[in-house]
Formats: C-alpha cells, structure tokens, sequence
C-alpha cells in the first residue's frame, strides 16, 4: 500500500473568474483518479483550491484537503492559482511516497518540484503555449523555470500533443501517456441494438463549443430523410438563448430537445442510449465527456480538436473530421454496429482503475515512492 497525494487545485473548467459553485466534485476527473487509487488498495489524499469548494458538504472516499489561494489580481484562480500553505504542507507531510501534480505551468507543480522533486510526478496536459500575455508568461517559464528548477521531476503527458510538446522542455518524461479515467462501475455499458434514433451534446453552451455548427448540421441530416431521429443538448451557459432561436429559425424544434444543466447520473444514459455523442469545439484539452461517452459503448464525432481525438482516430472510437457535416452523421448511422464494438473493446483502458495502474507503473519505472 502507498501513501499518494494529488494536488489539483482547480477542480473543474471556467470560462470567467467568477467560478461557478457545484453541489458536488464526486464527477471531476481527478476524484475518478483519486477512486481509482483507493480501489487498488492505497491511501490518496486530495489538495484542491478553496475556491472550488462544493456549496454543501459532502463525504469522501479519501481525505480532500482544501486551501485557500491569494493574490487573485495575478493568480487568477480559474488558470493560475497560488496557495502559499502548499509548501508548509509538503514539507511537514513526509509520509507521502508520491505526488502526482497537475500541469507543468502551475505554481502549485512549482512548489512540489522544489520541495520534493524526487516524489513528484507532474501530470502534463497542455500541448501549447498558455495565451496569457501573448504568451510571453509560458515562454519564458517553459524554456526557463520548467527546464532548469523542475528539470528532476518526473513527467507524464495525458496525450501524444502534450507527450511532444512537453518533450521540448523537460527531461525525465514518461513514454508512457495516461489519459482520463472514468469510473466505470457507475456507467452502463449498452451495444448498438440498444441505440435509439438520436444524438447527444454534452456542452458549455459558449462560443468556443461551436454548438451552432452541431445543430446545422443536425438539420441537414434531418431533412435528409431522418425525421425520427433527436438531437439531445445537455448543458447551460450565455449562447442558449441563441441556440434556441436558431432551432426555431431552422424549423427543427420538435427534433432538439435542450435539456439544460444536468446531474451526472441524469446525463450519462442520455449518451448511452445515442448513436454518438457529438463534439464541433475549436478549443480544448483532453475532454472527459469523450471518455465517458467511449465508456458507455457510444462513439464519437469530433473535430480534431480535442487532444484524445488522436486515440479516438487510431482506435475508430468514432469519427475525427474537419467541419463535419451531415454526411458524418449518416455514415456513423451506418456503421454504428462496428464503432460500439471498438467502443466496448477499449473500455476497459478508460477506467479510473486501469488509470492508477499505469501510474503505478510509471512510479516503478522511475524509482518513485
């Protein structure tokens, strides 16, 4: 059994500063990781910001440490917070035998790699520069702070575009990429047959999401002969009222149902009961709703974008597609059958388990722990 600490302050994705609040964090990626080291029979213990903090109070399956970050006006907690009882914190908590941080640009990674670089583990998403400053901020930590003051630490990319940017920088990186794990025992597994004659989004509805492309094409497949099929929007954000109009500009109202901001066991069967789950963003990492999709037997359609869009390609998990239309809704219609079956066969690698397995052989790899 190991002692593993994870330090992961910003828990989920906003779009401003003001961070919107959450009834729980029980659907985050990083507590299906944190799961799946406690299913393996190790003690994890979670840091995560204040600022993230559920409105009402929940119990854990592993010790959630919160802590409170300062200097918003500079460390903004959406993409860079500080919290300066970090390093207070490792230095007298020396039970722990690995530290598995996220992101190589972050203070709080900064904090592990000087304080104990020989634990750390710093799990790298990223596959370009941060836009913050025009990018001067990331160029200069990159080339200077990562390469020379975290040059011990050990890396590990989420995906093949972090895995050959990160290369660029940093030294000890594993060749060995961990995506997101999913815990699965909570998501239904359903085959093609179980399908029904719909779609489904699972989005922010904001600009970059590019929600107004998935509806038009939508439309055109509708038209198309396929007057039965639905397509589900799961989510909220400033660009619904927008999206409604053009459902009724388009005449497709009776096809589009909006199904607003939904609880993860509420959303999940909507994905598995559709024949994909449909993504048209121009701007984002490595996309949990994917894996989650993938986990339930659905296929993807997505642009090539989203950094597991590589796996998605490389497995035929799905459909990976430039400005796909409504000739990509007909052929994943056509070919269901076999892009559930990949969806299957892969699931088993998108486990929060199977994820803390490839940690653990990433700390045996490097003597950590």
């Amino acid at each position: 059994m190991k002692q593993i600490l994870v330090i992961n302050p910003i828990l989920y994705t906003s779009e401003t500063n003001e961070i919107p609040r959450v009834q729980s964090i029980k659907d985050t990626m990083i507590y299906a990781l944190c799961l799946g080291f406690v299913k393996k029979g190790h003690r994890v213990t979670l840091i995560a910001a204040m600022d993230y903090q559920p409105v009402v109070e929940e119990q854990y399956d592993f010790p959630v440490v919160w802590m409170k970050t300062i200097w918003h006006s500079i460390f903004q907690p959406r993409c860079f917070p500080y919290m300066p009882k970090l390093r207070r914190f490792l230095k007298s908590h020396r039970e722990f035998e690995c530290i598995i941080s996220s992101e190589m640009f972050a203070t709080w990674s900064y904090t592990a790699a000087r304080v104990c670089p020989e634990k750390t583990i710093i799990w790298h998403e990223l596959a370009k520069h941060n836009n913050m400053l025009h990018k001067l901020p990331s160029r200069v930590w990159y080339g200077a702070v990562a390469s020379l003051l975290m040059r011990r630490v050990t890396v590990v990319p989420r995906s093949k575009a972090a895995a050959d940017f990160i290369g660029r920088y940093a030294k000890n990186v594993s060749d060995m990429q961990i995506d997101h794990g999913v815990n699965v025992e909570e998501m239904k597994l359903l085959g093609a047959a179980e399908k029904k004659n719909q779609f489904a989004v699972v989005s922010q509805l904001i600009e970059r999401k590019r929600i107004d492309r998935t509806i038009d094409s939508f439309a055109a497949f509708w038209r198309q002969g396929h007057r039965d099929y639905r397509l589900y929007i799961i989510g909220s954000g400033d660009k619904e009222e927008a999206l409604k109009e053009q459902v009724k500009r388009l005449g497709i109202e009776e096809a589009v149902i909006f199904g607003g901001r939904r609880t993860h066991e509420e959303l999940i069967p909507v994905v598995a009961q559709s024949k994909a789950l449909l993504v048209s963003t121009e701007k984002d990492n490595n996309m949990v709703s994917i894996a989650e999709s993938i986990a339930v037997g659905t296929p993807v359609v997505t642009t090539p974008v989203p950094y597991n869009a590589y796996d998605i390609a490389r497995e035929q998990l799905g459909i990976v597609q430039d400005n796909w239309n409504q000739e990509t809704l007909e052929q994943i219609c056509i070919e269901n059958e076999r892009y559930c079956a990949n969806c299957a066969a892969y699931r088993d690698k998108l486990t929060n388990v199977y994820c803390a397995e490839q940690f653990l052989q990433v700390m045996e790899k490097f003597r950590l722990g």
